[in-house]
């Protein structure tokens, strides 16, 4: 998870290999509509300001975070102003990431924060 997310952040390439079109990085970093995206249940509670694109979760942050989500608190989370990927096993006993986001998203963000050197 963690390499595929890494082949992700470098713009779809791994290797000296263009394994995605960059193109398509772009495309899902943009993200989708936000406005309708506000008015989904349950997620306008736990990811306000979001929206989704192309099978992916875009935070529309000052790092153009994004990440890949799976049902029982999976993730793959992309910082790429920090440079930084995450992947997150897990299992937890409620079947959806919204009873994971108040804590692992902002824990996220903030070690974002921390390596680009602020608080």
């Amino acid at each position: 998870m963690a390499r595929f997310g890494e082949m992700m952040r470098n713009g779809g390439r791994h290797g000296g290999i263009q394994v995605v079109p960059e193109a398509v990085g772009g495309d899902i970093q943009r993200g989708g509509d936000r406005e309708r995206f506000a008015s989904a249940e349950p997620f306008r509670a736990t990811l306000p300001g979001w929206s989704y694109r192309s099978h992916w979760w875009v935070s529309h942050d000052e790092h153009g975070s994004y990440m890949a989500r799976g049902v029982y608190g999976q993730c793959i989370y992309i910082d790429p102003v920090a440079e930084m990927v995450i992947a997150r096993t897990g299992s937890h006993p409620v079947g959806s990431s919204v009873a994971n986001d108040p804590i692992t998203l902002p824990a996220f963000a903030a070690l974002g924060r921390l390596l680009v050197g602020g608080a």
